[in-house]
């Protein structure tokens, strides 16, 4: 049998069995060419220090306050998410004293099948699929809200995007669809901020409490460094970890729910408490109705309920939706993806959770006074 030399190894035509589905191949900006057009200033590395540092408090039982990260489905305008930011930073100010307000930048879109898949991947929403521009185009809205005044939050979903914004994030989300994925859980487990990981599609609650205890352990894994070189990461583990109740078959925001889900937390040595997001399954993707979620909570935090550490909220400028459609100009600040309530209808109701924290602290100064 003939021997095989290095030359034989050099010319090799490997086509036949590498790579025969991929298109193309295009390159990618490192995060620390990013970071250096777009670095952060020293105001928003406080404010990200510090927002982080205060929902860790409210995650601990160190801060009454409830957290609220309230913003759009997604993101796909620089200038209408300023507008909404504007607004918000108003309503967070008014409102600090009972609630921590995190504006909700959503720059990636997970997909049942297919479809816009958000801000990073195709941020000129023509199906260009422009993502270097995108990534710039995310971080510089970041930093623009920042500077505002206002914390961000944001779901993780690609693995690799993190390293080009995850210095500016206050809190992050693991989706439905990504909870029980051993990779997210691993990044949750370095991620420098808060994690929360929402309860499965189906509604599992179980899914939801192994990712956090997952999280919070040390793990190794591959990869990217700033620098754009491939490496085996070795994290800490993430103690600043929660669950997301988002509803499943059927919704999951109301008390014998909540009592169900803080049961599986006790039982897995957790602390027994749930945010909830009051779209998705619990309002049955019918965006009005997270107004009613809304009141049902805020009157449960207000009899005392300390088990509801926060709430999620689809809100922009405008309610309801819109379709992109090629050649067809897209109504100001109304949502691409999921619908929202509009800010309008938001205000009101930011004011009844705060109201709600209120009432829910009087009661319980007045129980350790009696």
């Amino acid at each position: 049998m003939p021997m095989t030399t290095a030359s034989d190894l050099a010319t090799h035509d490997t086509t036949r069995v590498d790579d025969t589905r991929i298109a193309r191949v295009r390159p990618l900006i490192t995060p620390a060419l990013l970071d250096e057009a777009l670095p952060i200033p020293e105001a928003a590395e406080t404010l990200v220090e510090t927002s982080r540092r205060d929902i860790s408090r409210i995650l601990h039982g160190d801060d009454d306050r409830l957290l609220v990260v309230v913003g759009p489905c997604s993101i796909h305008d620089h200038e209408q998410a300023l507008d909404y930011a504007r607004r918000l930073l108003a309503d967070a100010r008014r409102h600090a004293a009972e609630l921590l307000v995190v504006m909700r930048v959503y720059f990636e879109k997970p997909r049942t099948t297919v479809g816009w898949k958000g801000y990073i991947n195709d941020p000129r929403l023509d199906g260009s699929f422009a993502i270097n521009d995108g990534l710039t185009r995310a971080r510089r809205l970041l930093l623009d809200v920042l500077s505002l005044g206002l914390p961000v939050g944001t779901e993780f979903l690609d693995l690799l995007s993190p390293q080009f914004i995850s210095d500016l994030i206050s809190w992050g989300a693991i989706g439905a669809r990504t909870t029980e994925s051993q990779s997210h859980r691993q990044l949750a487990s370095g991620l420098s901020c808060p994690v929360g990981f929402k309860n499965g599609t189906e509604g599992s609650v179980k899914v939801a409490a192994d990712a956090v205890l997952a999280a919070r352990a040390s793990h190794a894994f591959i990869g990217m460094t700033k620098m754009g070189q491939a490496a085996v990461f070795e994290t800490r583990g993430n103690d600043d970890c929660h669950i997301i109740l988002r509803g499943g078959r059927q919704p999951n925001y109301d008390d014998a729910s909540v009592a169900a889900a803080c049961s599986a937390l006790e039982a897995a040595k957790l602390t027994p408490q749930v945010m909830i997001d009051l779209s998705h399954a619990n309002s049955a993707k019918q965006h009005r109705r997270q107004i009613e979620v809304g009141h049902d909570v805020a009157r449960r935090v207000a009899t005392g309920d300390r088990r509801l550490l926060g709430v999620m909220i689809e809100s922009h400028l405008h309610e309801g939706r819109q379709d992109i459609v090629p050649g067809q100009p897209l109504a100001w600040g109304v949502s691409v993806t999921d619908a929202c309530i509009s800010y309008e209808q938001t205000q009101p109701l930011l004011a009844e959770l705060a109201a709600a924290v209120g009432a829910r602290r009087k009661l319980l100064t007045a129980s350790v006074r009696a």
